[in-house]
């Protein structure tokens, strides 16, 4: 069977590449998802007591891209959601991430912005060249921050302390001089208003078929094609030639209450206490009215799907030698968070889709 443009994998990146080849281009896609929906980690569904939960964790939008905001736009309406965020520290549920008022709230104090600013600059440590995690936060907000908030939280998540990871893990949680509490700051944020799932079927057309339940690897052989947009595990891609690469996964334990609500904000991290690393409320997050709600623990793990890359300077390496691999191919493009082995919120997934539509192609 004979199809110009195939398509590893039924997540973001590779819809938003099917849609635009199908209805730009005219031509028929096939797309190759080995589990038994779309939408990839992004997926969300009701579950047996009719509370719309995200299968893969909490997924919340936030952009400051309007092309990409405007283009999901076409395929969902929003409910315009502003995520903020408790930390469980000593007993007390403080906001996250450090602004002025987590600092107040810490210590029970009342500082304005001016004074939060000469706190934390009091309270930073001088470290010259920032090298790693460990290095940012000690920089930003001192010892004492670093330790309550994020030195055991990372190694819950990662089995590694900030100071063995790259600088980039935690430069994504900034440390504001402000009140606001808001977890993002991006100007467009929101949750799709009927659910991430029902949004990807919108970008369905009769052009874009899908295979599921399959491994590309099986079929390949019985198509021809002349582009393959490859959106899976890169080292899988090559059979590990150069070793697995590690990936991070989770572990999810839901549970339905018999209770309006559970818990103050929609998510609730927990750095020093449990074993889980945080507790999400998904109505909080989707606006749904029900008399229970569903609440999900999540567990960091090494077994099952491969979530989050791993930032350290080993397996960087180890995936420049892939990395090498792929620039070889002319009629294969690798896309997304898995085949670039990069942590990529889901706007760069989707502008990354975008771009390699426009510039390589839509020639």
């Amino acid at each position: 069977m004979k199809f110009k443009y195939i398509i590893v994998g039924a997540g973001l990146a590779g819809l938003i590449i099917a849609e635009r080849i199908s209805n730009k281009l005219n031509e028929k896609v096939l797309i190759i998802e080995r589990r038994d929906h779309i939408g990839g980690n992004c997926y969300d569904c009701y579950n047996d007591d009719g509370i719309l939960i995200h299968k893969y964790g909490p997924h919340i939008f936030h952009t400051n891209y309007k092309e990409v905001w405007d283009y999901l736009s076409k395929f969902t309406e929003w409910n315009y959601y502003q995520h903020r965020v408790l930390t469980y520290i000593d007993g007390n549920y403080i906001p996250m991430p450090i602004t002025t008022e987590t600092i107040n709230k810490l210590y029970n104090l009342n500082l304005s912005n001016d004074q939060i600013n000469k706190f934390l600059k009091d309270q930073s440590v001088n470290i010259g060249e920032i090298k790693n995690s460990e290095d940012v936060i000690l920089s930003k907000a001192g010892k004492e921050i670093y330790e309550k908030f994020f030195k055991n939280y990372t190694k819950k998540q990662w089995d590694l302390y900030p100071n063995e990871l790259d600088s980039s893990v935690i430069s994504r949680i900034p440390v504001r001089y402000n009140r606001d509490s808001r977890y993002f700051t991006d100007k467009y944020q929101g949750i799709p208003k009927h659910g991430y799932t029902e949004m990807c079927f919108n970008m369905l057309n009769p052009n874009i078929h899908i295979l599921l339940n399959t491994d590309y690897k099986d079929v390949i052989d019985d198509f021809n094609y002349e582009m393959l947009i490859y959106t899976g595990q890169v080292d899988y891609y090559f059979n590990y030639k150069y070793g697995h690469l590690k990936y991070r996964s989770l572990k999810f334990d839901f549970e339905t209450i018999d209770s309006e609500s559970y818990q103050n904000a929609a998510v609730v991290n927990y750095p020093n206490d449990y074993d889980f690393t945080r507790i999400t409320e998904f109505k909080k997050l989707t606006g749904q009215k029900s008399d229970k709600t569903t609440i999900v623990r999540e567990y960091p793990t090494w077994k099952g799907e491969p979530y989050y890359p791993v930032p350290t300077d080993e397996c960087k390496k180890q995936y420049g030698r892939y990395k090498m691999e792929c620039n070889k191919y002319k009629n294969v493009m690798f896309l997304g968070r898995l085949a670039e082995y990069k942590y990529y919120n889901m706007d760069v997934v989707v502008k990354k889709a975008l771009d390699l539509f426009e510039n390589k192609v839509n020639r």
